[in-house]
């Protein structure tokens, strides 16, 4: 008879619980299978690969929490549990399964604790010897207050124990951090609020590795399009990293390891970093499926998370994937650095913005985002505008570029607003950008704000005669022009970016694609040489 493991899925999708957490799960399932166990799937949504009929030896439709999920394991009588596939939601069961004395497989609910408790991953980062921004945890409003004033603006603040940022804010001064406190968070002490120094200007990256106690396979290292600041579940990234030197990624390798074995993992774990002026600071850590697994594993050409599974019964990775380990410094083969890459993989990001119409379509550390596409091909640009292009965002070829940044995007425009010059388009412009460009050489048009008279930018975008948007953020203002523009461009489907690392990325895109047209070739063809 075989024996029976539970895998726990997602639960309902909503904004801030991606379907990749699905993924995982159907992975985990057929690796397990494989491996001759039964297994018996988990999981309460009818839109999900997991609960297909044929897709699991066993399906239970009924929600993740603790007492369903008990009365299963009482009628199963399982060899173990996995909780890692589905997200924050099994996570958090993961405790309270081990308390009955329910074999959780993988990683220990100790070491998940460990890596979700602010304060104790903040004393293994320091033992480690890892640069970390500076953060403490308040369990007040006058703690909350000293903090910030300690740390220093801007910080970051969220509720501990989160699912997608949700109510996580970036705050620039005392008068929103008071606002975030008496309008989105209790703050008590069962509840703290963590606040984080944040590194404005530092670049983001995503590491997703497997660990089985001994080794770490490195599945890659992303670096995000978006600056950092936004929540890595709706930022564009990049398969290999594009701007960070070697040295520095070769470092971020050695702490994931580094990490990933002094949290005791056995199976996945996610790892994010802010990089500024090439140190490297860490963000977070979470042993478990993360969002961007099915991006690395298709980009890649490992399936992470079947390898995982068989981690999490007690294989090991030199046993799994031998050829790896055959080098000095075991990654996969194409998690080389990017002067050995034959491609680029972008991850981009869908958002619902159509559905929610009076949604600001901003992106900040709490995520909005609903699933994800892909877009590979050897020139990076090329890439990009592929990811763009499935994430319903074409981009043009001609027409007019309306460009509007705050103060301090100004001086890194001009290179993007010189090179859409180049490729043939007209830019448009408000005052403030406006006498920026035409003062540094660049000929612009100068068009009205939505507070000055007609025509003006918003009735412009409205009668299709803007092809392109480059807004970045400047004001606290709930309803401000950019709200405005932004809200225009998602009702006419035009493409727009809110940072300036997107709007670099923008525009090497239709250079590329102007230059050299599309080719596009299989994963499989791009896996085997093809």
């Amino acid at each position: 008879m075989k024996q029976k493991i539970i895998i726990l899925g997602s639960g309902p999708n909503r904004i801030g619980q991606g379907v990749e957490f699905d993924y995982a799960c159907v992975h985990c399932v057929w690796s397990l299978r494989e491996e001759g166990y039964e297994a018996i799937m988990v999981n309460c949504n009818p839109e999900t690969v997991s609960t297909d009929y044929d897709t699991s030896d066993k399906l239970f439709f009924e929600p993740i929490v603790l007492e369903d999920v008990l009365n299963i394991i009482e009628k199963e009588k399982p060899f173990g549990v996995v909780v890692q596939f589905g997200g924050q939601t099994p996570l958090k069961l993961a405790k309270p399964l081990e308390k009955l004395n329910i074999p959780i497989l993988g990683t220990s609910p100790e070491s998940i604790d460990i890596a979700e408790d602010r304060e104790r991953f903040r004393d293994l980062i320091i033992k480690l010897g890892i640069k970390q921004p500076e953060s403490a945890t308040a369990k007040s409003k006058d703690e909350a207050v000293k903090v910030a004033q300690e740390i220093g603006f801007p910080v970051l603040v969220r509720p501990s124990y989160v699912l997608g940022g949700r109510a996580m804010r970036l705050v620039y001064d005392m008068e929103e951090l008071l606002k975030y406190i008496e309008e989105a968070v209790m703050v008590t002490e069962d509840r703290p609020i963590l606040i984080d120094k944040f590194l404005d200007g530092s670049i983001e990256v995503d590491v997703d590795c497997v660990c089985d106690g001994e080794d770490v396979l490195v599945g890659a290292v992303m670096e995000h399009i978006e600056e950092a600041g936004i929540h890595s579940g709706d930022s564009a990234t990049c398969i290999p990293h594009y701007t960070l030197p070697d040295e520095v990624v070769i470092k971020i390798k050695e702490q994931s390891r580094m990490l990933a074995k002094a949290l005791n993992t056995i199976g996945l774990i996610n790892i994010q970093y802010a990089i500024k002026d090439n140190e490297i600071y860490i963000i977070e850590a979470n042993p478990r499926a993360s969002r961007t697994v099915p991006f690395v594993s298709k980009a890649i050409g490992y399936p992470l998370a079947k390898i995982a599974s068989k981690v999490m019964i007690g294989k090991k990775l030199r046993e799994i994937v031998p050829e790896v380990f055959r080098i000095k410094d075991p990654h996969p083969a194409t998690d080389f650095h990017s002067k050995d890459f034959k491609y680029f993989a972008v991850k981009e990001v869908v958002f619902p913005w159509n559905r929610f119409p009076e949604v600001d379509p901003l992106l900040g550390p709490e995520m909005k985002s609903t699933g994800e596409v892909m877009g590979i091909d050897e020139d990076l640009g090329l890439a990009f505008w592929k990811a763009q292009a499935a994430a319903g965002q074409l981009l043009p070829e001609k027409g007019n570029v309306f460009i509007s940044v705050a103060d301090k995007d100004k001086p890194y425009i001009l290179d993007i607003a010189k090179e859409l010059k180049n490729l043939g388009f007209n830019i448009y412009a408000t005052t403030g950008t406006y006498k920026y460009l035409t003062q540094n050489g660049i000929e612009a048009n100068l068009v009205n704000k939505l507070s000055e008279e007609r025509p003006n930018i918003v009735d412009r975008i409205k009668n299709k005669e803007i092809a392109l948007i480059i807004n970045t953020p400047s004001g606290k203002r709930e309803r401000s022009d950019a709200y405005y523009i932004r809200r225009a461009a998602v009702a006419t489907k035009t493409p727009y970016f809110t940072t300036v690392r997107g709007a670099q990325a923008a525009a090497m895109a239709i250079k590329s694609y102007k230059e050299k047209g599309l080719t596009v070739k299989s994963l499989q063809e791009i896996h085997t040489g093809g």
